[in-house]
């Protein structure tokens, strides 16, 4: 990670950059799920309307919301991370009602999607050289399944530090304090050795 951030970023603070829309996303992701929950007028997600529908109908509602189609790499990355953070959160809380989310939910939403989308980087960028460079199929994979969780854990070491020190995912900052997070964690992965 750190050779990832060093010589493929050139440094935390480019990678920070580079990360921009991950830290975009999760502030309309935050917006969509905290509008929805309250019931805002201007919620881009109309909670009656998908009253009924199944959990795979309202994910794809907010994903749609949060992150339209566009045809490129990004949105579709960020795509499947939403999708993917939304399923970890219904294993996690298997009550949690979509367009309710409370705000211990929303935080957990909002940590898993970021963590997810640097990881599904991670993968586009550098998973074919994991491949490649793998005596086996299973040892790639086993790497790669190592990257995400160590990916995971820094990220959400950096959500809990920020939170420490006041900084907590409230509307209408998500999108400043995840981009602190992923500069705290490009940080730590820019100082990491080989």
């Amino acid at each position: 990670m750190g050779h990832y951030v060093r010589s493929g970023y050139g440094g935390s603070n480019t990678a920070t950059r580079r990360f921009g829309g991950t830290a975009q996303t999760a502030g309309s992701l935050g917006h969509v799920l905290y509008s929805t929950a309250t019931g805002a007028a201007d919620a881009p997600v109309d909670a009656t309307a998908l009253a009924g529908r199944s959990t795979e109908e309202i994910a794809t509602a907010i994903i749609e919301a949060v992150r339209p189609v566009d045809g490129t790499q990004d949105a579709e990355a960020e795509r499947a991370s939403i999708h993917d953070a939304m399923s970890e959160l219904l294993d996690e809380y298997p009550n949690a009602d979509l367009l309710n989310l409370s705000a211990d939910e929303r935080e957990f939403v909002i940590e898993k999607f970021t963590a997810i989308d640097v990881a599904r980087r991670f993968e586009l960028d550098v998973g074919k050289h994991l491949l490649e460079r793998a005596p086996t199929a299973t040892v790639a994979m086993a790497r790669l399944k190592q990257m995400r969780a160590y990916i995971a854990e820094t990220i959400a070491a950096s959500f809990r530090k920020l939170k420490a020190e006041g900084r907590t995912l409230t509307t209408g900052r998500v999108a400043r304090v995840v981009q602190a997070a992923l500069r705290d964690t490009f940080e730590v992965f820019e100082g990491s050795e080989e």
